[in-house]
């Protein structure tokens, strides 16, 4: 099923963006760049119109920028892929926040994804180490990290390739759910016992899921490589789940990572095949906006 989309356009040569977050109170969306972290800011109110360099490449020691999410008080929190860095920014002045780097620095690692706490907290999924970091708020300001959770000794097994990535948190705060890439695989993870259980999808699987948007029951989750955002509608205790039709636009080139505002989505169109095969990319590239079919919500 095809959904009629606007664009945004990026602007560089390289981009190769991956995460989006989205900012209601303004209407500002944020997109990382992938090659020399390089954050953009557009605003969904001006279609078709070229994002802005909201931050530059290299400051703060960010080279890479993937997954991001921005909270209500307009803090930007972005995932530094295999940087092992993890930021955080004041959207209104630019202004770094909090940074923090995994040690030992040598230990491959891709910081992917990130998903907000009602605390106030941020949890990022790593792809290549079965760990999920946390980035908490002092009362007194600032931030503080922590290894939360070591996912060796769970049901959810790390294999060869990308693995935890999309992530998103129930609207209690209770449960996180996360995507497993190279297994297709839903993982249910208790934000209180830390139990991680696998959800039944009645034998359908999320191949290839990259980003995930939780709202309600209902998740989106990304196909990048099939270039298709499914719903899956999720039970009460979200320990189970439908996997729904599939829904696209030829706009979407490798989408990664998805954001909502106003029955829409934001799609990240990464480009990320051409980058492997050494194909030019198509400029610009774009963020596209896709409106959620009434089958989908």
């Amino acid at each position: 099923m095809a959904s009629e989309a606007g664009r945004y356009a990026l602007p560089g040569d390289e981009v190769y963006p991956e995460g989006v977050a989205y900012r209601p109170e303004t209407g500002e969306f944020f997109v990382g760049s992938t090659t020399d972290g390089t954050v953009f800011r557009g605003n969904v109110g001006e279609p078709g119109a070229e994002a802005e360099i909201f931050l530059e490449p290299g400051e703060d020691g960010r080279t890479a920028a993937t997954g991001m999410k921005v909270d209500p008080e307009g803090q930007l929190f972005v995932a530094g892929g295999d940087t092992g860095q993890l930021f955080v920014y004041d959207t209104r002045t630019g202004q770094a926040l909090a940074s923090f780097r995994l040690q030992p620095e040598n230990e491959m690692t891709f910081v992917n994804n990130v998903a907000l706490g009602p605390d106030g907290s941020a949890y990022f999924t790593d792809s290549i180490n079965p760990r999920l970091y946390r980035l908490f708020p002092y009362e007194e300001g600032g931030y503080g990290f922590e290894p939360l959770l070591d996912l060796e000794e769970t049901p959810l097994k790390y294999r060869e390739g990308f693995n935890l990535n999309g992530i998103a948190t129930s609207e209690d705060g209770r449960y996180h759910i996360s995507v497993q890439s190279n297994t297709g695989n839903l993982y249910r993870i208790n934000t209180r016992s830390k139990e991680v259980t696998q959800v039944d999808l009645g034998g359908e699987t999320i191949e290839n899921g990259d980003g995930i948007l939780l709202d309600g029951r209902t998740l989106y989750a990304v196909r990048n490589r099939q270039g298709l955002i499914f719903p899956v509608r999720l039970a009460q205790d979200f320990a189970s789940g439908e996997v729904g039709e599939g829904f696209t636009d030829p706009s979407l080139a490798y989408p990664t990572t998805i954001a909502a505002y106003d029955g829409r989505l934001l799609v990240v169109n990464s480009q990320f095949d051409r980058r492997q095969s050494g194909e030019e990319p198509e400029l610009p590239f774009t963020v596209s906006s896709l409106e959620i079919p009434p089958s989908a919500r």
